[in-house]
């Protein structure tokens, strides 16, 4: 089973900006929407923003509201996520993860995940 894989995490100071991207060109979609997903240490996994690959209309989470942006390239099978304004709040794992059924800001909803990538914000 083919998994989606993350890149583009790093230390950053708090203000700055990073951009992650997650590619699944190998990937068979059950539905055409890709989400974002975060855990910090000892916080449960949170959904972030996601975004159709076809229609390209994203959707986000509280967190990422006003800061993140998410794109995709449908062509790739390629998402992005911009984020801006990084706070130390924000340090976590970044998930990538096919949408499979359901809510698209459900855990649950989601069948492939890819192994994430850190994302450390210092104050």
């Amino acid at each position: 089973q083919v998994q989606p894989v993350e890149s583009g995490g790093g230390l950053v100071q708090a203000g700055g900006s990073l951009r992650l991207s997650c590619a699944a060109p190998r990937l068979t979609f059950s539905s055409d929407f890709m989400g974002w997903f975060r855990q910090a240490p000892g916080k449960e996994r949170e959904f972030v923003a996601g975004i159709s690959l076809s229609s390209d209309s994203p959707f986000y989470g509280t967190s990422a509201r006003g800061r993140f942006t998410v794109a995709g390239d449908n062509a790739k099978k390629t998402v992005y996520l911009q984020m801006n304004r990084l706070t130390p709040d924000d340090t976590a794992i970044y998930y990538c993860a096919a949408h499979r059924s359901g809510s698209v800001s459900v855990i649950t909803s989601y069948d492939r995940w890819g192994q994430g990538t850190q994302v450390t914000v210092s104050s």
